[in-house]
């Protein structure tokens, strides 16, 4: 396992600056260098680098500046001219106090290091916002007189000193705000700290937890590290657990930062780290007012702009440190000071969740609805450890299974599938009708499929479960057609119809589905259970219909099962990520590729940055999206930290579609290390459900032909495309077709053409328009089709068509117009491939190695043969000649022939 080895070894200044902060870097430099102002003012809060900022600053310009440092000091901030001390000792006490002459002294010192060159001189004050007035003014004398150039670094909050910062005002200083680094910094500085791919769900939690602050950054990297809980998996660096609150990096960081306080402050942040978010009032009545505002000021705690107004640690991890740091003795004197007053948060709040935890860390006992309160809003805010805690204290018989459920959820979220579904088979029974009832046997469902039990299984021993517990009758469970309510029925009849409704979604069967939904709709009474039970069967449907060519039909289901999303929230079941994967499926079934990823951003957006649980399986989502339109480098660059991430988390089941899918990709890029290793996770993981799961083995054996070429993989998916659960899903057939197309069997054109026109979607419609022109000799007709293609969105089935007219061309004789065609085709791999090439990949791009054929084929190409002359040559399909061009080009990085002869290995 390849281990995080730290920017220590890196030369130059520290990675964090190299990367995230040279865009200040180079505008103070310059600033300085030009002289357009003789001051510059840095300004930062703490930890954001403004110290390692000056460092960067006073390496680069040392050749060509004399450079004198001055330390702003807590210590000294009362003290007049005390941080010019060592520049001032030859002065008398009387002297020592006198503006004029601490000028003069200061001003013999300069000259004196010049020694008579005119080589300019650069004033470097840290911590300038400790600076005495005094001092500041003899500073703004040197600035304006032209002495010398300033850079001052400080807090923007209290603030420089009032004589410098009036020579902003004035005009006479530039103002560069250093910030924290944003999610493009801090991915910046890890693809320089390590050597590999960083995923977006790693990127997502380390910039949550740091804050962007460079000195949090660091120490997590190193603890992080450390522990093991940041390790590099086949090329990819994955968080293996909870980034750590507690490790000798961060501790150092917090004790250095108490150091500096005083005692007043460091009660204040304590009671705030052990407490928050709590009250401003009451803080404000146990410390003052003064004490809080000075924290305000200097950003170490932040308050909220709510109603009331409550305050927390300016990082949540850093506050976590320091409540580790506390001793229970001295956290229990704490709490007994403002007890009585955390009782005042609202229910359900973050700030009563924590009050709760806090007096269970002191020895106190907390009433069972309130541990069960807290557990359910700590699963909320994705602290699973404290939910489980929390959750399992809870000792009533009545909310025991309730607190189980939170529990199984918390295990779920955590990867821990075997006690989830533990839990969850143990309280199931008991939870009846109500709020809890279907999110948790939704839950329990996905818990089984996770390890690998077949829904048909699943069901029957649910039903075998409840037929035990005597919770069903003998009679017919469906609603009457000609009723207006739900008969009465044993409470628990709505368990037979969700295990319907799933029998049905993974049976694809969708007539039946929109029955069953529309029986729902017609009987529902207001009821959280039925109302549940409805958005679930609206989902189902919906994937139901994209698989079966009606994709149109199954948005208008998806988009309607997420109107009702808002009654559902707050539970222990995933609806929210549920409907999404449908709904996304639906889009991709349709080819709405841009709606697809509209849909994915917006979910991420409005998800707590650090939350990654879902990460995989939507970026499985994505990198399908990738794959369907052509975009290989970018899906394998989607893809594999994906597969990588699903490894430890798959709440959704789709580890064995996105390893099919992967290993397609990695197949087709001629990367035959990892298609072997992908093609392994394929075949070793769990089937999943069945609409992604035939997808998953159409891809893997398109794959395997991919990587042998013997027939074998073609003869899967012909015989996968007679299947009765595939014949029965119109949209997922018309997708094995394509596959097959893909691998050069034109014999399924006529199939494509028949089919195509019954599937729903702009995606099937651009296959039929290809399939009617594909084997006609007019070239124009072909070149239109291809032009039309291309401006649809659809490049990839362009690049098709552009190859077919370059063939026709050919036969023809219009070699010119071919060579046209051929430069179309170009173009659309061109545009297939830059975006990849924008970015970074390091994890596993395929190594420049070409096959036998492979070289054959490019040494012809650079002769400037045709693909058709070369096929002829060499006896294969112009198919063959165009597949092993397109995997050099991938393979050596470039966009056309006309590079190739440059990028060929040595």
């Amino acid at each position: 396992m390849d281990s995080y080895s730290g920017h220590a070894a890196k030369p130059g200044p520290p990675y964090r600056l190299l990367t995230g902060r040279r865009e200040p870097l180079d505008r103070i430099c310059n600033i300085i260098r030009s002289r357009t102002s003789q001051a510059v003012f840095l300004m930062a809060g703490p930890g954001i680098g403004k110290s390692t900022l000056t460092e960067a600053i006073t390496e680069r310009l040392a050749q060509e500046m004399i450079i004198v440092q001055i330390h702003g000091s807590s210590s000294l901030s009362g003290v007049p001219f005390g941080v010019l001390a060592p520049y001032t000792a030859e002065l008398t006490a009387e002297d020592s106090v006198s503006p004029v002459a601490v000028l003069r002294s200061v001003w013999r010192y300069f000259e004196k290091l010049k020694g008579g060159k005119d080589t300019p001189l650069l004033l470097m004050m840290d911590d300038a916002h400790h600076l005495d007035e005094a001092t500041a003014s003899i500073v703004a004398d040197m600035i304006t007189a032209g002495w010398a150039t300033v850079l001052a670094a400080g807090r923007p909050r209290p603030g420089l000193p009032q004589p410098l910062a009036q020579l902003w005002y004035d005009g006479l200083a530039e103002r560069v705000d250093l910030r924290p680094m944003n999610r493009e910094q801090i991915e910046e500085v890890l693809s320089h700290a390590l050597d590999g791919t960083v995923p977006a769900a790693t990127i997502d939690t380390i910039w949550s937890a740091s804050g962007g602050n460079p000195r949090i950054l660091d120490a997590l990297l190193h603890d992080a590290a450390e522990r093991g809980q940041l390790a590099k998996r086949n090329g990819i660096w994955m968080l293996l657990g909870p980034l750590p609150a507690d490790g000798p990096r961060l501790t150092e960081v917090v004790v250095k930062d108490m150091l500096r306080r005083g005692p007043e402050e460091q009660e204040v942040l304590k009671l705030v780290a052990l407490a928050g978010p709590v009250s401003r009032k009451v803080i404000e009545d146990t410390f003052g007012a003064e004490v809080v505002r000075m924290l305000l000021d200097q950003q170490m705690i932040v308050e909220n702009s709510g109603v009331p107004a409550e305050l927390r640690i300016w990082n949540s991890v850093f506050g976590e440190a320091l409540r580790t740091s506390i001793s229970v003795s001295r956290s229990l004197q704490l709490l007994e000071k403002i007890r009585d007053q955390l009782g005042t948060a609202p229910e359900g709040s973050e700030g009563r969740m924590r009050a709760v935890e806090w007096a269970l860390e002191c020895g106190f006992k907390i009433s069972d609805p309130e541990l069960l309160e807290a557990a359910g809003t700590a699963l909320v805010h994705s602290r699973n450890w404290s939910s489980r805690t929390m959750a399992a204290k809870v000792a009533d018989p009545d909310l025991v299974p309730q607190a189980q459920a939170v529990q199984a959820r918390a295990l779920f979220n955590e990867g821990d599938f075997v006690g989830a579904a533990k839990l969850l088979d143990g309280c199931w029974l008991q939870l009846g009708k109500g709020p809890w009832a279907v999110p948790v046997m939704m839950l329990r469902a996905m818990a089984h499929q996770a390890l690998g039990t077949p829904l048909a299984v699943f069901a029957a021993d649910s039903r075998g479960a409840l037929q035990s517990a005597g919770a069903m009758t003998a009679g017919p469970l469906a609603v009457p057609h000609d009723s207006q309510q739900a008969p009465a029925a044993p409470d628990k009849i709505w368990q037979e119809r969700l295990l319907h409704l799933l029998e049905l979604g993974e049976a694809g069967n969708h007539q039946a589905l929109a029955a069953k939904v529309q029986e729902l709709r017609s009987s529902r009474g207001g009821d959280a259970t039925e109302d549940a039970l409805h958005a679930v069967g609206l989902a189902l449907l919906a994937h139901a219909l994209a698989s079966a060519g009606r994709a149109v039909q199954g948005l208008d289901a998806a988009l309607l099962s997420a109107s009702e999303l808002p009654a559902l929230q707050g539970g222990v079941f995933f609806f929210n990520e549920f409907v999404l994967g449908r709904l996304v499926a639906d889009y991709l079934a349709m080819g709405e590729w841009d709606s697809a990823e509209r849909e994915l951003a917006n979910y991420a957006a409005g998800q707590p940055r650090g939350i990654a649980y879902f990460s995989g399986s939507l970026e499985v989502l994505r990198g399908y999206s990738l794959l369907r339109q052509g975009r290989m480098e970018r899906a394998y660059q989607t893809l594999l930290p994906a597969v990588e991430t699903l490894r430890l988390n798959d709440p959704l089941q789709l580890f064995r579609f996105g390893s099919g899918l992967a290993f397609y990709v990695a197949a087709r890029l001629g990367d035959s290390a990892q298609a072997g290793r992908l093609e392994l996770d394929y075949k070793d993981s769990p089937l999943g459900s069945t609409g992604f799961g035939l997808l998953a083995t159409a891809y893997a054996a398109a794959a395997s032909e991919y990587v042998a070429h013997d027939g074998k993989g073609l003869a899967s998916l012909h015989t996968l495309s007679t299947t009765r659960e595939v014949t029965s899903r119109a949209g997922t057939l018309l997708e094995l077709l394509a596959l097959c197309w893909d691998l050069g069997d034109h014999s399924v054109i006529p199939l494509v053409h028949t089919l195509a026109g019954n599937v729903e979607g702009p995606w099937a419609a651009a296959m039929l328009t290809l399939a009617e022109h594909w084997e006609s000799e007019d070239a124009d007709s072909i070149m239109e089709t291809a032009a039309m293609l291309e401006g649809a969105g659809f490049v990839n089935l362009a690049r098709e068509a552009y190859a077919r007219s370059s063939t026709v061309l050919e036969s023809s004789g219009e070699r010119r117009r071919a060579r046209q065609a051929v430069a179309l085709r170009e173009k659309c791999d061109h545009e297939l491939g830059e975006r990849f090439r924008e970015g970074h990949f390091i994890a596993a791009a395929p190594s420049v190695h070409l096959t036998r054929r492979e070289q054959d084929i490019v040494e012809l190409a650079v002769q400037g043969l045709t693909d058709r002359e070369i096929a002829q040559k060499l006896m294969v399909s112009v198919r063959t000649v165009e597949g092993h061009l397109y995997r050099t080009y991938v393979k050596l990085g470039v966009r056309s022939r006309d590079e190739l002869a440059t990028a060929l290995p040595h």
